[in-house]
């Protein structure tokens, strides 16, 4: 007990003692994740009861009809399928994230949609659903009156909609019955899955968790794995060693790189994105074109016949504007002289384009 009590000291003095990470740096756990340490997801399928005549159709959801048939019969009630009328009731399917430390007792949000055609599920109740895994198992159980953060009211002639009525939401609306079988504390090597693919940013945290841990403990297996071999004083008492591992901060190093969404107007430069010397001159072509027609009657009494004669005004007006140097030593400077351009997002996508194919710009051009 001695000894890990006295191994923990040196990884908490280790790690302050370590050099004062930059301004810009970030916590391990914001780039990265421990295997093991996910949400697995459930799914079921169910009946909402309850609603104001805005649930299903019969014709249009038959499956609706034959789920609240079967849900009857196993409670001892014997119905004509052929008079049920599902106009307060709505099949839904319900989804929920358990996470892998979820112990049986434990309650699970849970989001509840529609799966019909039902307009509304206002004020409706979920009948108990078993909510199963991939493995077809059942982890938890699904009840509960849906929270909705929408509406949805029609009449003869109009209609009223707020948001989505078609999805709710139940906190703590499902109950965990089975915990996934997974013992955490007795794994001797962890492994950290990092969010960005980067060798260098990987590398640099191989480097600050052994410099904080006191040997070589982290290896990268490749740009996206970290395999952490776990040190004797925390083998069966893994909490600490990832609380301390978490809170590491390293320097993310990314590939340079230029998002366009040009279905919006957005784009977005990276930190790293540069753009060597290039004159550059952007004018705007607009180009009308009119059309019209011209209508000659004839005198009063005359043999003559009414003549109409098209007429196309093209008009065309191209802006003059003068060269600008740019040269993006940082990004500002980048910034700067896009801004002294006159670009407006639409143009500023044409320009990052067209600086792309003249090998301009140094960086990932992604266009979404």
């Amino acid at each position: 007990m001695k000894r890990f009590f006295s191994f923990l000291t040196a990884l908490c003095l280790g790690v302050a003692t370590l050099a004062p990470a930059p301004a810009e740096a970030v916590r391990i756990k914001d780039i990265a994740s421990f295997s093991g340490v996910r949400d697995n997801q459930l799914v079921g399928y169910g009946l909402v009861v309850g609603l104001n005549g805005t649930g299903d159709k019969r014709n249009s959801s038959p499956f609706t009809v034959n789920s609240m048939r079967n849900m009857l019969e196993r409670m001892g009630v014997s119905v004509d399928a052929s008079k049920i009328k599902p106009a307060n009731v709505a099949a839904v399917m319900v989804t929920a994230k358990m996470p892998a430390t979820a112990k049986p007792g434990s309650k699970q949000d849970i989001t509840v949609s529609s799966l019909g055609d039902a307009k509304s599920l206002l004020g409706g109740v979920l009948l108990q659903t078993p909510l199963k895994g991939i493995d077809g198992k059942v982890y938890a159980l699904a009840q509960g009156p849906l929270a909705i953060g929408g509406y949805s009211v029609e009449g003869t002639a109009t209609s009223v909609q707020k948001n989505v009525a078609t999805t709710a939401y139940i906190p703590g609306g499902a109950t965990i019955e089975r915990a996934v079988p997974f013992d955490f504390n007795q794994q001797s090597t962890l492994t950290l899955n990092m969010s960005s693919r980067d060798f260098s940013t990987t590398m640099q945290v191989v480097e600050r968790l052994n410099a904080a841990m006191g040997g070589k403990f982290a290896t990268a297996s490749d740009a996206g794995s970290i395999s952490i071999q776990v040190p004797p004083a925390y083998r069966g008492n893994l909490v600490p060693l990832i609380a301390s591992v978490e809170n590491l901060e390293v320097m993310p190093q990314g590939v340079a790189k230029v998002v366009v969404d040009e279905r919006t107007g957005t784009v977005v430069l990276g930190r790293e994105v540069r753009v060597s010397q290039v004159a550059v001159a952007h004018g705007n072509l607009q180009i009308v074109v009119q059309e019209s027609a011209q209508v000659s009657q004839p005198g009063p009494f005359s043999q003559g016949q009414t003549v109409v004669t098209p007429q196309t005004d093209v008009a065309v007006s191209e802006e003059n504007r003068r060269l600008h140097m740019l040269e993006g030593a940082t990004l500002q400077e980048l910034v700067d002289g896009l801004n002294a351009i006159g670009a407006t997002p639409q143009d500023l996508i044409s320009i990052l384009k067209n600086l792309k194919a003249s090998g301009a710009l140094h960086a990932e051009l992604e266009v979404i």
